[in-house]
């Protein structure tokens, strides 16, 4: 159990360094956080690597161009670990092709804080709460030609963060929104070069467009995390047993910037109901232009990241990756490291983070499992 002041110095000190740089901050951020250790293993991408079970939080696209008739996927990502033993992220992923052109998913992804001990006096014997989110979804994804794929999905979010007063649980009510995403996925043909094969891979992902998030009847509204990723990558076919992935990957949260909208040199109270004036949709199209320092901003709150994947004989993986974030924008940096070991028709992957950043990132030293059983008949592509 925790202390219900250390989930606030938290939360505080990262509302102070949002104040500080102009950070962009939503609500239900665990929906942003790589949910599986192949993606996470690769620097936190997903959009234009080759398709797996996990493919519904980075681009559900993808699954149009699944191998194997069904897949399902099972993750743990422990969060904040070393400090407190009962934060995680848990996911759960399904895929079933419908036939050789279009496919449905359903996913689920569950965060939960642990236990937070509530207490009104120092004697009281006190309450237990467990705040959590969760995330329902759903895609479907169809072949528009043989090397290229769309999807629209549809998430429904529910956030319970909210402590209730002293032992008044009537006073502690679930937040609810829905959110849409659409992508696209490109998958060439295998290509002759004079050594070896290639197939060239692409993809976007706009995710989690929908409406504001409200705790509060007439309080205050918060952005969901609506983002814009696309990538670019190239398998090279060295021969029939070995096959080394590069991919390149960029992400912008399409969220308006934080501002001082009065002039007076600070971020306050007043600026923060202008703020919040700014309709959902009405925010998507602010964010490419809306950064108080112009073009230059505008290009920090662009995420970046590179990432590599050796495959032998479809069995055994090895991965690394790297991701970085503006210094002024969150300041997210790491290198990941990465594993996965496949026999059959079930497979298990692993990864581990190491933050090149000062900010301490709260999965540094964090070791992730997925997963995941690839069944039914099989499809192939050309």
């Amino acid at each position: 159990m925790k202390r219900l002041s250390l989930l606030f110095l938290v939360v505080f000190a990262f509302k102070l360094s949002a104040q500080e740089d102009r950070v962009i901050t939503t609500a239900v951020p665990f929906l942003t956080i790589a949910a599986d250790a192949r993606a996470a293993g690769m620097g936190d991408m997903g959009v234009a690597t080759s398709t797996d079970a996990f493919s519904q939080q980075w681009n559900p696209a993808k699954f149009a161009f699944a191998e194997r008739k069904m897949g399902i996927g099972v993750s743990y990502t422990p969060y904040l670990e070393s400090i407190i033993t009962d934060i995680a992220l848990l996911n759960a992923s399904y895929f079933n092709k419908i036939d050789d052109r279009s496919a449905f998913a359903l996913s689920l992804r569950y965060f939960t804080l642990g236990e937070i001990e509530l207490r009104q006096f120092a004697n009281d014997p006190g309450s237990l709460a467990k705040p959590n989110e969760l995330s329902l979804d759903g895609s479907y994804s169809l072949k528009l030609s043989e090397t290229f794929s769309m999807a629209v999905g549809g998430r429904f979010i529910r956030s319970n963060l909210k402590i209730p007063q002293a032992n008044n649980t009537e006073d502690s009510q679930a937040a609810t929104s829905f959110g849409v995403d659409i992508a696209g996925f490109y998958r060439s043909r295998e290509l002759a070069y004079n050594s070896f094969d290639g197939r060239w891979r692409a993809g976007f992902n706009l995710s989690n467009l929908g409406g504001k998030i409200q705790y509060d009847e007439g309080g205050q509204e918060n952005f969901l995390p609506t983002n814009l990723k696309f990538g670019l990558g190239f398998d090279f076919i060295l021969d029939q047993d070995n096959s080394i992935g590069l991919t390149t990957e960029f992400s912008k949260l399409l969220v308006p910037t934080p501002q001082d909208f009065n002039n007076d040199g600070v971020l306050d109270s007043a600026d923060n109901n202008e703020y919040q004036n700014i309709g959902a949709f009405e925010g998507v199209f602010k964010s490419f232009g809306d950064a108080p320092d112009g073009f230059s901003e505008e290009l920090k709150e662009f995420t970046w990241a590179l990432g590599a994947e050796y495959v032998y004989q479809d069995s055994f993986m090895i991965r690394t990756g790297y991701f970085n974030e503006s210094e002024e924008k969150g300041s997210r940096k790491f290198f990941t490291l990465g594993a996965g070991f496949k026999f059959n028709s079930a497979q298990i992957d692993l990864s581990y983070l190491f933050s090149t950043s000062q900010v301490r990132n709260p999965l540094e030293n964090t070791l992730r499992f997925s997963l995941t059983f690839n069944l039914g008949e099989e499809f192939f592509n050309e």
